[in-house]
């Protein structure tokens, strides 16, 4: 991947130009001057500095993922927030929001300020959340007031699940005040156990302790009743089993503060690709069985769940090539997400490309509150470019991130990011 500096004047030619806010396609030029929408329309090179040929490829809103570790401050030996924004870019992300558990934990309105700054000069747009608990304990409540103020988007102790009932609903009554989601890593510790994988068919004959699908959907049950109790917005990230499903469809229709998230891993992937040991494919939560799968591309279709997020959790070599009760949880998906959704979504279950592109962009932005209308003049252009068309295997020299934890290396991908526009730069794929 290739990023440079926007310049003065570049016009994005012939393109298919897709709105999900507006729900419309046309053919279009668009010019950007000083990194903002100037016109949009036929228009006439004349004084033009750069041109991009968009024939044949979609122009939409630049992506945005309301569920990434970019693992600083602490672990900049798995990622960075120099390198997390490149492999967003890479993945035609614009805009991201980043989860707290960092080291030290991200619990106070110094370490929200530390990531804004540090983010500034990136070329895509970085947003912290901040722990629900001091130090993700899940005991007392951290100065969400402070951190607010400060500019944290949403409260989090992803990774560590809010185990204590009335500290759950302390912090959605708290979190209430600012009108921003608690987002709980949705899972009932006692049930899990040692659990390594989804517990089922598959785990008894692999020989791997078995995580039921119930440590999830009780506490997104407990989760979705606490809400409707004190009447604040609950995000529910990485759904995966068929129940939790269930429980937020029964919910949705009685109240309408809940969102929810899938991961690509999880729409792609069951819990059979687990029979080779592929610790890559070791998550929290973990790859189902494929009813549950369904169960998830089915929430989509219905609209239970909300978007997609990739959960991008960034890991070292070590840390994944051992024994798989040993390894860590997590996988990188930011590079791979747009052609790992198209796949699934559109050409194996035909979702239409713009029902796929409003996951990836106006729902995401809709629960964290960001501005939805991109393609408008004056606008600071947050644009991906793609080829909705193009078939193509993922290799780990299209990673960008620090990290390669990847399962989909060697996956044959469908449609792919050709450029992203973002923060005055554009990154063109290699």
């Amino acid at each position: 991947m290739k990023v440079n500096k926007l310049d003065s004047k570049v016009l994005l030619k012939n393109a298919t130009i897709i709105d999900p806010l507006k729900e419309s396609q046309s053919k279009a030029d668009i010019l950007l001057v000083e990194g903002k929408i100037a016109e949009i329309g036929k228009i006439q090179e004349l004084d033009v500095i750069k041109t991009v040929d968009c024939s044949g490829l979609i122009l939409t809103h630049g992506f945005c993922d309301l569920h990434v570790h970019f693992r600083d401050p602490g672990n900049g030996d798995k990622e960075t927030l120099e390198s997390g924004s490149m492999s967003a870019l890479a993945g035609g992300f614009t805009r991201v929001c980043t989860m707290p558990n960092t080291q030290p934990t991200v619990d106070n309105p110094e370490s929200i300020n530390y990531i804004i700054e540090k983010s500034k000069p990136l070329p895509v747009h970085i947003h912290p959340i901040g722990s629900v608990t001091k130090g993700q304990q899940g005991v007392e409540l951290s100065e969400m007031g402070l951190m607010h103020q400060a500019g944290a988007v949403a409260f989090s102790d992803d990774g560590l699940p809010i185990q204590n009932g009335l500290v759950m609903r302390k912090a959605l009554e708290y979190s209430k005040m600012f009108g921003v989601p608690i987002i709980n890593h949705a899972e009932d510790e006692c049930l899990r156990a040692d659990g390594l994988m989804n517990e089922g068919k598959v785990s008894t004959r692999l020989g791997l302790v078995g995580n039921p699908s119930i440590a999830e959907s009780i506490m997104v049950f407990r989760d979705l009743k606490l809400a409707e109790l004190t009447g604040a917005k609950l995000h529910i990230p990485h759904v995966s089993t068929a129940e939790s499903v269930k429980y937020i469809n029964e919910m949705k229709n009685a109240y309408d503060k809940i969102t929810a998230e899938v991961t690509p891993h999880h729409l792609f992937y069951n819990d059979k690709h687990l029979e080779n040991y592929n610790t890559n494919l070791k998550v929290a939560p973990p790859i189902r069985d494929s009813l549950s799968r369904e169960a998830l591309i089915k929430g989509i279709k219905n609209g239970t769940i909300d978007c997609i997020a990739t959960d991008h959790a960034p890991h070292t070599v070590h840390e994944k090539e051992t024994t798989f009760d040993l390894a860590s949880c997590g996988l990188i998906g930011l590079e791979s997400c747009f052609g790992v959704v198209k796949r699934i979504l559109a050409d194996e279950e035909g979702v239409s490309l713009i029902d796929i592109i409003k996951l990836l962009t106006i729902s995401p932005r809709k629960i964290m509150g960001f501005d939805n209308n991109l393609l408008e003049i004056g606008k600071e252009a947050e644009l991906v470019i793609l080829d909705d068309e193009e078939r193509w295997n993922f290799q780990e020299k299209n990673i960008e991130s620090k990290s390669k934890n990847s399962p989909f290396i060697n996956q044959d991908l469908s449609g792919r990011v050709k450029y992203t526009i973002s923060n005055g730069q554009i990154a063109t794929s290699s």
